[in-house]
């Protein structure tokens, strides 16, 4: 009888990041905001301070915070609209497709949650070919509360139909190791993202290439 090819194996399921770990949006991203917020007739607003808005939330409350007024859908459209004019900036960070080829053919179920909208994540894993690499999309949009929080970690695991302690969340971000921790989820920064921080996870890959080697061994 062949061995199960599961056995052993630290989860079953592996939940990404998205800005700063499958793709480089930077300064994509925050370029956006600060398009938006121009085009809206709002104060000028830097990139810095976009970044340091990320922990607010969902983006139409970020943008209630940079235009000082009350959230608007059609706000968050906007900006949808400008990040969609601006997609053949963003980057796949190198190693990215081959690591989610070489988990999805050990057979681990693939997420996103990312702290971006539910319309953002389609439009960016959409333009760089990725989005068919993953069963289930997660928007910070969609869920209560934002990282480091663990409400989108936990619904992407809910939606893949894995326990949260078989799962890995894999972030450039201290948000995001808080996040993994906080849902029972084995937390691994992206040692390559923008935002990595040394000494804020307990486990750390340096490469995609060194993510599939701690997970499948």
């Amino acid at each position: 009888m062949s061995a199960d090819p599961a056995a052993g194996r630290l989860v079953d399921a592996v939940i990404w990041d998205m800005d700063g770990t499958l793709v480089d949006s930077a300064p994509v991203v925050p370029a956006a905001f600060v398009e938006t917020v121009r085009r809206l007739g709002g104060a000028p607003v830097t990139p810095e301070r976009v970044v340091e808005l990320y922990a607010v939330g969902k983006p139409r409350e970020m943008l209630a915070v940079m235009m000082e007024r009350e959230q608007r859908q059609s706000d968050e459209d906007l900006y949808h609209q400008v990040l969609a004019e601006g997609t053949d900036a963003v980057r796949v960070h190198e190693g990215v497709p081959e690591a989610l080829a070489a988990l999805d053919a050990a057979g681990l179920a693939l997420g996103v949650f990312t702290g971006n909208s539910r319309p953002a994540a389609e439009i960016i894993l959409g333009a760089v070919g990725l989005r068919e690499r993953f069963v289930e999309v997660v928007g910070g949009d969609e869920v209560a509360r934002a990282k480091p929080a663990p409400d989108g970690v936990l619904e992407a695991a809910r939606r893949l139909g894995v326990r949260p302690e078989r799962c890995a969340y894999v972030g450039d971000s201290p948000l995001d190791v808080g996040a993994g921790r906080d849902a029972g989820a084995l937390p691994v920064a992206a040692g390559w993202g923008h935002l990595f921080e040394e000494g804020e996870a307990e486990r750390v890959a340096r490469t995609p290439g060194d993510l599939v080697g701690q997970l499948l061994g």
